[in-house]
């Protein structure tokens, strides 16, 4: 009988040894997606995740250097909204919607126009035209925080975001 019992025993072993060797020896596939332009990736897929870099806004109106006027970048709102467009369009080139947004990040600065206060108000109304919504349903986790400045000295939002592949 002990004969029996070390031979089941040593094939467990053998059996939890060939488990554990092939999960140890998966990989995830890591791509980036990036241009010679910028110094850093715009997203970066890991397995189904795509962790997009943090986005600022295009300009409302760019500048005009025969007049001499810089470039209107917009309230709070209009830079949100002009990121998660961003966002939106660059989730579309790798096959994913807002909706597949599982987590956002987003950063805001003092608006000097409100005396150097946040103006969450002005996020959310954005925000609530893309997520929660009749037609994208779905509402990430979320993190807003108010930062001394970000790296654009007009910039008053970043946004960035991880979204999932399902399957």
């Amino acid at each position: 009988m002990k004969c029996k019992e070390a031979m089941i025993a040593a094939a467990m072993a053998v059996a939890i040894f060939c488990v554990t060797s092939e999960s140890a020896h998966a990989q995830t596939t890591v791509k980036h997606i990036q241009s010679a332009a910028s110094p850093l990736a715009t997203a970066v897929w890991a397995g189904d995740t795509l962790y997009v870099s943090g986005q600022i806004a295009s300009p409302k109106t760019p500048a005009d250097s025969a007049k001499g006027t810089p470039a209107d970048y917009g309230d709070t709102k209009a830079q949100a909204t002009s990121e998660i467009l961003k966002i939106q369009a660059i989730l579309k080139e790798q096959g994913l919607t807002l909706g597949d947004v599982v987590m956002m990040h987003v950063y805001l600065a003092g608006d000097p126009a409100k005396d150097g206060k946040l103006d969450f108000a002005g996020l959310q109304a954005a925000y609530t035209q893309y997520f929660g919504t009749a037609d994208q349903p779905n509402k990430p986790a979320r993190a807003a925080m108010q930062v001394a400045a970000l790296a654009a000295p007009w910039a008053l939002v970043e946004i960035e975001v991880i979204a999932v592949r399902s399957k």
